[in-house]
């Protein structure tokens, strides 16, 4: 089975094509069609394919996601968990690799979760808009991640005030669209490579939101297009909401020839902070380059950690 890259709208998305030989017409056929959703009872997707995935039934339609529990988890104390949503035609087992969190789970002792997301057009996809235009999809992921919770917090005793959210490009707008619709469960949020769509929700408490992006990502434009906000229409709009400092703390670092800008808003209210690491000519990708030796997921961890649901611990 051969692939072309179709460029849909403002996404680029491999789709399944037939093959030229007519001797091999109706088993491309059945390839192509088992690309799309299939109509069944239990609707089991297609277009990814996952190692040691854990499933619920949501919607009618199996839904995956990887856990990770650490070796330190005894089970006597509650603990935080991690939510970590790969980008667009992601596959979540590979992402579990690429965005590698396990040795602050271990060192934490903290429960990670790579939840997969669902088949759109023939890609994975996560549907972070679900009231506007940006995500072409009617699936209701919010509720899917709400359902996650609630079956893993059934096996693990986990800290319900500590539930963190981040992601990468596409998933980086679901953990946007989680601190707009699902504030009552998501402590703070971070995104790497990604932006907040625009159908915002009534968010109802102050929430600590930090942001890593490169100035050369022409995927999703630090300055924004058509289709995307910027950066700093993204971060205005939450040091707006938090009430924070309108002048950033600002320093900067480098690393492997990369400079990294860090902007901080802080004194919002409950005491929250906005943040975010700006890359110079950095592209759009989980970011391998360390700022102050710490690498993309210890900035992450380093950020959420300091909040609860209640706002700064």
């Amino acid at each position: 089975m051969s692939f072309f890259t179709l460029n849909y709208g403002h996404h680029k998305k491999p789709y399944c094509t037939l093959q030229a030989s007519k001797l091999f017409a109706v088993i491309s056929l059945i390839v192509f069609m088992s690309c799309s959703d299939k109509n069944t009872s239990e609707n089991i997707q297609s277009c990814y394919k996952n190692t040691n995935a854990r499933t619920i039934i949501h919607d009618n339609t199996v839904r995956e996601f990887i856990v990770y529990t650490p070796s330190s988890y005894d089970g006597t104390v509650a603990v935080p968990l991690m939510i970590n949503f790969h980008g667009f035609g992601g596959i979540a087992s590979d992402y579990f690799l690429e965005a590698d969190m396990r040795s602050l789970a271990e060192s934490k002792n903290m429960i990670l979760v790579y939840p997969q997301g669902s088949c759109l057009d023939g890609s994975p996809h996560w549907n972070a808009c679900p009231n506007g235009n940006d995500n072409k999809s009617n699936t209701d992921d919010f509720d899917f991640i709400e359902k996650m919770i609630e079956t893993i917090s059934s096996e693990y005793i986990i800290d319900s005030e500590r539930i963190y959210a981040t992601g990468y490009s596409n998933g980086g707008m679901m953990a946007f669209g989680l601190a707009n619709y699902k504030s009552d469960l998501i402590a703070a949020v971070a995104s790497v490579s990604g932006t907040m769509l625009d159908c915002t929700n009534s968010t109802n408490r102050p929430m600590p939101i930090l942001m890593l992006h490169g100035t050369a990502d022409t995927v999703i434009p630090y300055n924004g297009n058509a289709y995307f906000n910027s950066v700093d229409t993204t971060i205005n709009y939450w040091t707006v909401f938090n009430n924070t400092s309108t002048e950033p703390v600002f320093n900067s670092y480098t690393d492997d020839n990369t400079t990294i800008e860090h902007y901080t808003y802080n004194q919002g209210l409950d005491g929250v902070s906005v943040e975010y690491y700006k890359f110079i000519n950095g592209e759009h990708v989980w970011f391998n380059n360390s700022y102050q030796n710490l690498n993309t997921a210890e900035l992450i961890y380093k950020f959420v950690s300091k909040y609860d649901i209640n706002g700064l611990r």
